[in-house]
């Protein structure tokens, strides 16, 4: 159905609450190094700007930062001029946005050799109760919460089991619409010894059976999407479909997926010709992300979004675009290729919170609204 770009963001018209992604307006962090801490959280989540809120991937035990490996920098693609660089486990946001004009606002990348939150998934779990708690004795309305997690298919479902026994507690005892998600992370390219399981059928499939178990019709309270890497040949999207179809009993457990994570093997060089990073390995390489990984993040987002469609079973599950989105134009090119909603990453770090009334201000106002397809795809033969 034709939509005007700049209404789905203002108004989400087509969002219902039974699609996993009804986010108003639809926009929201992605999983990264500024949303940390709770007061990371409190902003983006008091944020009128977002549509729902997305926690720094977590551990059962924390992850154990060292400032001396685990490190990241903004820099721009072309000429790789460092333009900001941190080890902090927790970062603090900037304290001011960059002046107007002073850079481009799709010219910043950034490069990562970091780990998984050094908070617990527990913890995240207090954090969000708490916050929930405070909300409803302000009379203030709830958002989605996506809690993103990692770790073995034993801890991952029993984070599922914890985050449900706290919806239901927050929706019995305390009557609060509470909605929460669960990313499961399975791409993260920064983990020694530890490939990204989302490469794998066999390995998505240790991660897609228990939750097929817990919840054979796939309707559970809650929402489970999966974190995919950027795939980069056709194999590799083959894999994640199989998986999806093979753990189809009766309905894929997978609501969405966020596409796509940081793209791994990249490696940043300073002035003076040697690695801008440290890293666990010593070589400095780490995960891309920002404008450079734009072009690859959309081809994943369509492609993930026509090989879904392509199969009945899988047609319900819907997309989160992630990769280089800075300003409305990245927003639109997102949603034209068939994400429900957009991730913003690298540009909260370099801008803080304000990122997204900007963003939403230029989609409202700034750039020309067109008529066009919600999905590419849509009108071309099949």
């Amino acid at each position: 159905m034709p939509v005007y770009v700049s209404e789905t963001l203002s108004k989400a018209t087509e969002a219902s609450p039974n699609r996993p992604l009804s986010f108003d307006p639809p926009l929201l962090n992605s999983a990264n190094p500024w949303a940390t801490t709770k007061e990371d959280l409190e902003a983006l989540y008091n944020c009128p700007h977002t549509g729902a809120v997305t926690t720094r991937t977590a551990l059962a035990n924390g992850f154990r930062h060292d400032d001396a490996t685990h490190q990241y920098c903004f820099f721009e693609p072309t000429s790789h001029a460092i333009r900001g660089h941190s080890s902090e486990a927790h970062p603090p946001p900037p304290p001011l946005p960059p002046p107007q004009g002073s850079i481009p606002a799709d010219s910043i990348s950034s490069l990562n050799t970091l780990g998984y939150s050094p908070f617990s998934v527990h913890e995240y779990l207090k954090i969000i109760k708490d916050l929930l708690l405070s909300l409803q004795l302000e009379g203030r309305p709830t958002k989605p919460i996506i809690i993103s997690v990692a770790g073995s298919a034993e801890e991952v479902f029993d984070h599922y089991r914890s985050m449900s026994h706290l919806q239901l507690n927050l929706n019995q005892t305390h009557d609060i619409s509470a909605r929460l998600l669960m990313e499961i992370n399975l791409s993260c390219p920064n983990i020694a010894g530890k490939p990204p399981p989302a490469y794998s059928r066999d390995e998505l499939l240790k991660y897609l059976i228990p939750l097929v178990d817990a919840d054979p019709g796939g309707w559970g309270t809650i929402k489970v999407g999966v974190k995919t890497p950027p795939y980069t040949y056709q194999t590799q999207f083959d894999e994640l479909i199989s998986a999806l179809l093979a753990s189809s009993k009766g309905r894929c457990p997978i609501s969405f997926i966020t596409a796509t994570n940081t793209l791994g093997s990249s490696l940043v060089l300073s002035g003076s010709l040697t690695p801008a990073l440290n890293s666990s390995t010593g070589t400095g390489i780490g995960g891309l992300a920002g404008s450079a990984l734009h072009p690859l993040a959309l081809g994943n987002v369509a492609t993930i979004r026509r090989m879904l469609d392509a199969h009945e079973l899988l047609q319900h599950i819907e997309i989160i675009g992630v990769g280089g989105v800075s300003d409305a134009y990245g927003y639109k090119r997102m949603r034209i290729v068939g994400a429900a909603a957009v991730g913003v990453g690298t540009a909260l770090g370099v801008e803080g919170v304000t990122v997204f009334e900007r963003i939403r201000g230029e989609v409202e106002g700034k750039v020309d609204g067109e008529i066009r397809p919600q999905n590419i795809h849509e009108g071309l033969s099949s």
